[in-house]
């Protein structure tokens, strides 16, 4: 087994585990009773002797329960005596904050009824509960007078941020290099890469963008200038709201005024955090009194998101005495023999915290390990597999095949429309992402914000004839009279624009006067925009459909700086043409990248090409680090599956990186994180299941059949 993390107090809830010993059961409490033992003891930490409990980790095993077990702390601090307003709950998404806060509201109410006390449930109204992000809103804006900042600044969504990357980049001249100067969009990625991991530019480049590393003086001089674009036109990107906000509890007074806010700091998903995420806290409960972590070192797969491992696997150690650990080890959603071969293989891992998953569902039925001869036996295993198991009674919304990268599942999606299957691809158009919604937003934003150039320069061209240099002399003469919005109506529009433009500045100089209501201020924007839209864009109706949804949205927001400032930071998944799945069938099976499957779950599972190459990746085996991050990327997969698992292994490959006159096919062994030692985890099977003895190599497939097989699909 790999090296345990030392320095912490483990509890742990499975015979025979090294944790501490567990004192008498406490007294039934009610509301606590549902909980296994390691629940009860994360839920209960700290709370006995009063004051600010110490800090405390919280391993959270793949469906351990941990929403269940966060909100019962959550409930349980406050009905020992915490005040909710003094409390700050930090999530990865909006939606995991509003369901910990909605459990932790029923669960509240569960306890005050069943002792006829007085109701505190609604006190929650007043919650801090949010992503780092949007508390980093809120608190940028409350506290922007101390830091020099005007509150009323607007948030970038990504691909505006590379547009004012891309300007920048065009001002400095380094479109027109001779040799190639990345793209706007790999430019904000290292930008945003340095400022989240912390990192110096130049060992982010060497160790991240390689192919980057000669442009290193380049770079600086352009995130200068890009920094200096945003500072001019009040904006602040994604990146900003975390970095301003170590930049204030960078000073200790700030950093005193902002932990004071807080009594207790409850965070989730702390695997998924970066450096600069785990500086805030450390800033804000430099002792940890206070703070609770909950999250799965064995699931942390996000560090080219600068995510890192090593803010869960250090995290006791921080202080001193190190935090309390308590392992919830009990699964509720898997089958023990997929348990077993899941802890085989993360037990594997050279660091972890420790953990050994099991659970009450028993079944005789081992994970299967598939050898197929090639990537089309696979398919062929996989689609009838599905189908077996949809005649059994399993739905297939209820099964899902996963993937290391999204290209691996061509071949697939073409057998399952040859066999009529419908399915899903995770991925699509997001919601802000679509050109209509875009528009009408930056309409609100640039009323917000006359200083947001990029907005107004997109809102000025949606006008017949307002080119990109009529709008820059529009936005000109906003900036000489001091970007006051009624000013525009004295800048002389095109003849083609004239029609429309005494219209168009009475309306954002309404959006703009503070004495109209938020109420009704997108329904003005769209007086004047829904004339334009057939003919800006095909699909006026459906896009119609969308801005509908839109103005339902913006129904549930007070003002109008919040509803830019959610939505931007916590938007809707995809536009209402693409949100959801072909209605080609009641149901439907789910394709997906292992990425996006963390924390779903389904019936059946099918992992594809379990080689090495592809899981690892062949392009992410370059360091010890990468390597293991590979490894839980196969742990992620696995715990994904409650009743069957199919891993499936084709010994026999295509790739098109073999040179030109050799042979195309390769032969690909099994992952190396399935070992020899515990291949007894496994069921081993060979697909054609006909095939007797070891599976051998076939001829190799001309070109002429495989674009004949993909002709005959369709006749």
């Amino acid at each position: 087994m790999g090296n345990e993390i030392s320095g912490a107090t483990h509890v742990g809830a499975s015979s025979g585990s090294a944790r501490e010993t567990q004192g008498p059961p406490a007294p039934p409490c009610g509301y606590l009773d549902d909980l296994n033992p390691a629940q009860r003891k994360a839920v209960e930490h700290g709370t006995v002797d009063g004051g600010l409990p110490p800090p405390l980790l919280i391993i959270a095993g793949a469906g351990t329960g941990k929403t269940n077990t966060l909100a019962h702390r959550f409930a349980h601090l406050i009905l020992k005596g915490a005040d909710p307003r003094r409390m700050l709950l930090l999530t990865f998404t909006r939606r995991a904050a509003a369901e910990m806060t909605r459990r932790a509201q029923r669960i509240l109410a569960r306890a005050l009824d069943s002792t006829g006390g007085p109701t505190r449930a609604g006190d929650l109204g007043t919650l801090w509960a949010g992503t780092f992000h949007a508390i980093g809103n809120r608190l940028l804006r409350l506290h922007a007078g101390a830091i020099g900042l005007d509150p009323s600044f607007t948030v970038l969504d990504r691909p505006d941020s590379a547009d004012l990357m891309n300007l920048a980049r065009h001002d400095l001249g380094f479109a027109k290099k001779r040799s190639r100067f990345p793209k706007k969009d790999t430019c904000l990625a290292i930008y945003s890469y340095a400022v989240n991991a912390r990192a110096a530019l130049g060992d982010v480049l060497e160790t991240v963008f390689p192919w980057c590393l000669d442009w290193e003086d380049d770079l600086k001089r352009l995130f200068a200038a890009y920094v200096e674009a945003k500072q001019l036109n009040n904006v602040l990107d994604y990146d900003d709201l975390l970095l301003w906000w170590a930049q204030m509890v960078a000073e200790p007074a700030l950093a005193a005024d902002l932990g004071g806010m807080f009594d207790h700091v409850l965070v989730d998903e702390y695997q998924d955090t970066n450096a600069i995420q785990a500086d805030i806290l450390l800033g804000m409960k430099p002792d940890g009194r206070g703070l609770t972590v909950v999250g799965d070192d064995a699931q942390s797969i996000y560090s080219f998101r600068a995510a890192t491992v090593r803010n869960i696997l250090d995290f006791p150690g921080r202080f001193s005495p190190p935090a309390a650990v308590v392992a919830l080890e009990q699964n509720y959603r898997s089958t023990q023999p997929i348990l077993d071969a899941c802890n085989a293989v993360i037990e594997l891992a050279t660091e972890t915290h420790p953990k050994r998953l099991f659970s009450a569902h028993r079944s005789e039925e081992k994970p299967y390990l598939v050898t197929t001869r090639d990537e089309a036996a696979q398919v062929d295993y996989v689609a009838e597999r599905i189908l077996e198991h949809r005649e059994a009674g399993i739905d297939l919304k209820h099964q899902a095949v996963l993937f290391r990268t999204g290209h691996h599942s061509a071949l697939l999606e073409i057998e399952l429309a040859r066999r009529n299957i419908p399915f899903v691809k995770f991925g699509g158009l997001k919601f802000l992402e679509a050109a209509h919604v875009k528009d009408v937003l930056c309409a609100l934003r640039w009323a917000e914000n006359p200083q947001d150039s990029m907005a107004g320069f997109r809102v000025l061209q949606l006008l017949p004839g307002m080119g990109p240099s009529t709008a820059r002399r529009a936005l000109a003469h906003l900036a000489e009279h001091l970007f006051s919005l009624p000013s525009l109506s004295g800048f002389k529009a095109p003849p083609s624009a004239a029609p429309h433009w005494p219209d168009f500045c009475a309306a954002m100089a309404k959006l703009r006067d503070p004495s109209t209501p938020w109420a009704g201020q997108l329904m003005l924007v769209r007086r004047c925009y829904d004339p334009l839209l057939e003919v800006l864009y095909d699909d006026a109706r459906s896009r119609a459909g969308d801005l509908d949804k839109l103005e339902q949205i913006a129904a549930g927001y007070a003002t109008r700086e919040r509803f830019l400032s959610e939505l931007t930071l916590d938007p809707p998944e995809a536009t209402g043409a693409e949100a959801e799945p072909p209605h080609l069938d009641e149901d439907y099976l789910i394709l997906s990248t292992i990425h996006s499957a963390k924390g779903q779950e389904w019936s059946a599972v099918f992992v594809l090409n379990v080689v090495d190459g592809c899981i690892p990746s062949d392009m992410s085996a370059g360091s010890a680090e990468e390597i293991e991050e590979e490894r839980r990327l196969l742990y992620v997969a696995m715990t994904r599956a409650k009743r069957h698992l199919h891993l499936i292994h084709p010994i026999r490959f295509y790739r098109t990186q073999q040179q030109r006159h050799g042979d195309a096919h390769v032969f690909a062994p099994l992952t190396r994180f399935i070992s020899e030692s515990i291949l007894n985890q496994f069921e081993r099977q060979q697909w054609p299941q006909s095939v007797a003895g070891p599976i051998v190599p076939l001829p190799r497939m001309s070109r002429v059949d495989v674009a004949a097989r993909m002709r005959d699909m369709w006749r």
